[in-house]
């Protein structure tokens, strides 16, 4: 999936850690691919990381030049600099360390005898798993959501349904434009929905799928696809807005009221756009548990980047949610500054002269997916690019860290911001598993009720 916000293009990896090309002229450019002197590029604190990086033409070494180099913590600083000669088709660098949890990322240039210059990049983790929360969540956390989620109650659980064809494949299927009313003065849940024709009272686990970065229709494929697996499904856009319409539509609100979104209202916890984004996956859920096929037992909700902020921050508002599946999540650890390190995507808080703003900084701790993992007991599954520069992997392990629940990170070395298809079939191989263990093991507390 590629995010519309993205800069970057993910090639596939050609070595064990990275090969993120980005080059001024794709024609003409050599390449460069980067590699640790370890397959997991994982270190501890102040062990030293050797990068090599090879410059090629096609498939042959190019054994000549100069590459310019830079290490810095994730994209945070810089962490040294340099020039470094290729002898016998490589250039090697051992000056990597450092001296707390975090990432190194590398930024190595290289100029071809055209001078057409080529850039790649290459990472490693540091002791991941010990990067700790930036700031603590603020006291009034719980409270300011259950007000938002009292607030949602007094507007009665109720939608509207329009069907839609699904074609004579997935003829055993029934799928639903749907509108569900979320608060009074916003937006709607704006999704589609599909379940098996055939399903019975209390039978069906529940997915909820939630995009990415951008403005565009909720997938009725999606929904298919969980109905396919025997869930309820529903598909929802990220902004309450109409579905199926024609590109022009979505293009308009992209470039017209929504084009800014990401920072709207960022001044105040209460005017925060995300707020309402975030509301609405509560509604969702509302939507799904009322649908007299539920099994009880399980409700995933799944997503990568902006989705893995929202499915991150499902599961740290509403226990109903089993099982969480967050890809390169967006979102992670917006007050990263405030202890010298990154944070991810949109980064929210301005900063100037090295202050970041006050009012930002605070409404921000209120949507951060950090916040939410460390209330969220579901299973989960996260995946983290070491050299993704949209949504830094330090973020990324933030949040992961502070998870509550069962939990398996996939780390991808070579991987910048993406979600390949063999990461998309991990989420649903360790779904289709929790949904085993869940109909395996008799419940250790009641089931919640329907409402």
């Amino acid at each position: 999936m590629k995010e519309p916000f993205l800069s970057e293009l993910l090639f596939p990896a050609r070595i064990a850690l990275a090969l993120f090309l980005l080059p001024l002229f794709a024609d003409a450019a050599p390449s460069l691919e980067i590699s640790t002197d370890r397959e997991d590029a994982l270190y501890q604190e102040n062990e030293e990381v050797t990068f090599t990086i090879r410059a090629k033409d096609g498939d042959r070494n190019i054994n000549k030049g100069e590459i310019s180099w830079s290490l810095s913590r994730d994209g945070f600083g810089t962490v040294g600099s340099g020039k470094q000669s290729i002898e016998g088709g490589k250039a090697v660098l051992a000056k990597g360390s450092l001296d707390r949890p975090g990432f190194l990322l590398l930024t190595a240039t290289f100029a071809g005898s055209d001078k057409v210059k080529t850039t790649a990049y290459g990472g490693a983790g540091v002791s991941p798993l010990k990067i700790p929360l930036s700031l603590p969540v603020p006291d009034d956390f719980d409270s300011f959501w259950s007000d938002q989620k009292a607030k949602l109650a007094k507007v009665p659980m109720s939608f509207t349904a329009e069907l839609q064809a699904t074609g004579e494949a997935d003829k055993a299927l029934e799928a639903f434009d749907v509108k569900i009313p979320c608060e009074e003065d916003g937006p709607p849940v704006s999704g589609y929905f599909a379940q098996p024709k055939s399903a019975t009272p209390k039978s069906l686990p529940a997915v909820l799928w939630v995009h990415g970065a951008g403005v565009r229709s909720s997938s009725l494929p999606n929904a298919l696809k969980g109905a396919r697996g025997g869930f309820l499904s529903l598909d929802i856009n990220a902004h309450g807005i109409p579905n199926g319409k024609p590109k022009e539509f979505y293009s308009e609100l992209s470039q017209g009221e929504l084009k800014t979104y990401r920072h709207d209202g960022r001044e105040s916890r209460d005017t925060i756009y995300f707020r309402g984004m975030l509301v609405r996956l509560v509604r969702a859920i509302d939507f799904l548990t009322s649908r007299p096929e539920w099994d009880g037992k399980v409700l995933a909700v799944m997503g990568h980047s902006q989705g893995g902020l929202q499915a991150l921050a499902a599961g740290g508002l509403d226990d109903r949610v089993t099982f969480v599946g967050s890809g390169v999540p967006a979102g992670c650890d917006h007050s990263g500054m405030t202890v010298d390190r990154i944070s991810g995507w949109p980064k929210l808080v301005p900063v100037e002269n090295g202050v970041p703003d006050p009012a930002a900084l605070e409404a921000s701790r209120y949507i951060d997916a950090v916040n939410f993992a460390t209330r969220c007991h579901a299973d989960a599954i996260v995946s983290a690019g070491f050299i993704d520069r949209t949504c830094p992997p330090t973020s990324v392990y933030a949040a992961y860290n502070a998870l509550q629940g069962r939990k398996e990170m996939i780390n991808k070395p070579e991987m910048g911001h993406a979600a390949p298809a063999e990461i998309k079939q991990q989420f649903w191989e360790a779904l289709e598993k929790h949904l085993a263990a869940k109909r395996g093991a008799a419940l250790t507390s009641p089931v919640p009720a329907l409402r």
